[in-house]
């Protein structure tokens, strides 16, 4: 006998969305055009950094199949009292926060933005947060889970108290980043560690398999209990 099984459930509605995000094309971060709405996204890379190796000869061979970094851009509106969404402001949300991640690729001194490539999809902002809590445990990406800190802003005067994410660590070059406290590791230590979890989570990886993936109620209400720490972060 089979399990009861609900289209309509917050696990099945959010993977839906993660997997129609893995349907669109794959374009080059260096072509894409400016387009309207708000949604997720993932990010590809396919250079020659020897922290990625497994996941860009991965994407060389097959592109698109392993993201190394997911996220989402709400309209603005989306956490002020209106869950129907009716007033939100949508605009370029989504381009936007791509464009602002392709700015700090391309000021990183060891990365190069024409290795990268990006899936985008427009979401009914309701269903944004969850869509990209799923995507992520779909795809494992390196930047959500160890080299985080790409989608940080610049703190501003008087607030470089701070310690420097490992994503700058790893990739120097955005100039507010140097200013605040270094890390007590460095960019080697954060390598290896990113090395040995792409090692850990090949598998699940493998181009054309879809890992199954259960986005229970309790890791969805943390994640809107926690989206206000989201707001620094693309």
């Amino acid at each position: 006998m089979t399990g009861y099984f609900d289209p309509l459930s917050y696990e099945n509605l959010g993977t839906s969305i993660a997997r129609a995000l893995d349907d669109q094309p794959v374009i080059s971060l260096l072509d894409l055009e400016k387009f309207d709405g708000a949604g997720i996204y993932a990010l590809y890379y396919t250079g020659e950094h020897p922290a990625y190796r497994l996941l860009a000869e991965r994407n060389r061979t097959t592109p698109g199949s392993w993201a190394i970094y997911v996220g989402k851009a709400e309209a603005e509106n989306a956490r002020k009292g209106d869950p129907a969404q009716v007033y939100s402001t949508v605009g370029s949300k989504l381009y936007a926060r791509i464009q602002n991640h392709r700015k700090s690729i391309e000021l990183a001194k060891n990365l190069g933005v024409e290795d990268f490539q990006v899936r985008v999809l427009t979401v009914a902002p309701t269903w944004i947060p969850l869509a990209e809590v799923v995507a992520i445990r779909m795809h494992s990406p390196v930047w959500n889970a160890i080299a985080d800190g790409l989608g940080n802003h610049n703190p501003g005067a008087g607030r470089y108290q701070g310690m420097r994410p490992r994503w700058d660590t790893l990739h120097p070059g955005r100039e507010w980043a140097e200013r605040l406290q270094p890390r007590n590791e460095s960019a080697l230590d954060i390598q290896q560690d990113v090395l040995e979890y792409l090692a850990t989570h090949e598998k699940q990886n493998v181009a054309g398999k879809r890992q199954s993936v259960g986005c229970r109620m309790e890791g969805y209400g943390k994640h809107q209990a926690n989206s206000g720490a989201d707001t620094a972060r693309g």
